[in-house]
């Protein structure tokens, strides 16, 4: 049995959980918690405090990208990352970038300001940032995933890694307000369609829908309802506290 501890909307947990669904890989559970609600415990297994945190027995493996490179080398099936070494290394940068722009864009500039601040501290929007990230970031970033994106089907054949890690902030983007302009960026908003639309990302919606559904002290009952295989146990806490965060 693994566990994954993370929350279902973050982008780094759903690369995860996609990879983890490429791989024919079932029997998990997840605690699906905020690094703000992360208790002590929490702490332990994740120095930084970040999500997601992957154990399997006495294995315990911090990073979305060391679990996928993890997951990629532990199980067959599915190959995460092409065979090639220059595409390896293409996949890895995209990879690199997603987490670090698109996170910095997506999450903190987008996500974070019109729904975590206001849901879970109350805090107001910090509109100047929006507007910055929707005026140039994303415009910018856009540009050059246009440049990178294929004009059909995948980065390199089967959807991957790669794919996966680019379009999974986009989602979180979504639920920020935020689309993709398909007649500026069309290459680009197609990809991001299209891996979105997998099943190895489509699968968790419900899930996710789920916990947006409702506040944080409803979320695990809503998520039972919505049949997602949750721990018995939690790392978190009822009350969040500031410190140290990323989704």
């Amino acid at each position: 049995m693994i566990r994954i501890i993370g929350s279902y909307v973050s982008p780094y947990v759903r690369k995860v959980l996609a990879c983890m669904a490429l791989k024919g890989v079932e029997n998990y559970e997840i605690d699906p918690i905020t690094p703000f609600f992360g208790g002590e415990e929490f702490g332990r297994l994740s120095p930084l405090r970040r999500i997601p945190v992957l154990i399997q027995g006495d294995l315990v493996i911090n990073d979305s990208t060391v679990i996928c490179a993890w997951l990629d080398e532990a199980y067959s099936g599915h190959k995460l990352l092409p065979a090639a070494p220059a595409e390896r290394a293409k996949a890895r940068w995209l990879e690199e970038y997603a987490d670090t722009r698109l996170g910095d864009l997506c999450i903190w500039g987008l996500f974070y300001q019109r729904i975590v601040g206001p849901m879970v501290w109350g805090d107001a929007t910090d509109e100047a940032r929006v507007e910055a990230v929707l005026a140039e970031g994303l415009p910018g970033a856009l540009d050059y995933l246009e440049g990178e994106a294929p004009a059909d089907g995948f980065l390199f054949g089967e959807i991957g890694l790669a794919d996966i890690a680019v379009a999974t902030f986009f989602r979180n983007a979504a639920y920020a307000r935020f689309e993709i302009d398909a007649e500026r960026w069309p290459k680009a908003a197609g990809w991001v369609a299209r891996t979105i639309a997998h099943d190895c990302i489509e699968r968790f919606y419900k899930y996710e829908k789920a916990q947006l559904s409702t506040n944080p002290a409803g979320r695990r009952q809503a998520l039972l309802e919505a049949g997602a295989p949750l721990a018995a146990e939690s790392v978190g806490t009822r009350e969040p506290r500031r410190g140290m965060m990323k989704l």
